[in-house]
């Protein structure tokens, strides 16, 4: 608030910022549901995800990776899933269920590595990384350049509207950012805060 008064201004409209209180889900089945998710709408996402799990009723909420891959690809698309995401959950659940993914190790990885680590699954692209970095790991300088929703609230708070596109566009969008270190995590949050609907509710 002391280095930027336009965030500033919105932190106090907002009030506390509500990312460490966020209660964190598995971290195996927050990527599970991040595969589910993607280019779906909220509802729908919900609803493949919850018949998802369905298949698994003695998982806990959680199913085990070797029981998602005992189940046959056919299965998971009377759920909802395309044969792509199909096959994005049974590589996530491969690499988790042979050790060469080890989620329960990211914690003392840098950001830079998780992000590595998590790309390296299928269907997993940067942006999936750094929302699981902001939300599941709580990392606080985190600065997801490609994610719409915080273009969209700095065109609009920083730039008068005007878009921000391309490499220069998040170049600038990076400068602004340096300001917000060692919180860029929480400077996005409030960002995302500032429109109506919020654009992310990972």
């Amino acid at each position: 608030m002391r280095v930027d008064a336009v965030l500033g201004a919105i932190v106090k409209r907002k009030g506390a910022c509500g990312l460490a209180e966020r209660p964190t889900e598995p971290c195996f089945r927050s990527l599970l549901r991040a595969l589910v998710s993607q280019q779906l709408s909220v509802k729908a996402a919900a609803t493949i995800f919850s018949r998802f799990l369905a298949l698994f009723p003695d998982g806990a909420g959680s199913p085990a990776p070797e029981k998602i891959l005992e189940v046959p690809v056919e299965r998971l698309r009377e759920v909802g899933l395309s044969r792509q995401k199909a096959s994005y959950l049974r590589d996530l659940s491969t690499r988790v269920a042979a050790g060469t993914l080890r989620l329960d190790q990211l914690d003392e990885l840098s950001d830079e590595e998780v992000t590595e680590a998590l790309t390296a699954v299928k269907g997993v692209g940067r942006w999936t990384a750094e929302m699981f970095l902001i939300f599941n790991l709580l990392r606080p300088n985190v600065l997801p350049l490609d994610d719409l929703g915080l273009l969209k609230a700095v065109s609009r708070h920083y730039f008068d509207g005007a878009p921000i596109t391309g490499r220069d566009g998040r170049a600038q969008v990076a400068a602004l950012a340096v300001a917000w270190e060692p919180w860029r995590s929480v400077a996005t949050w409030y960002l995302w805060r500032s429109l109506d609907p919020v654009p992310v509710e990972y």
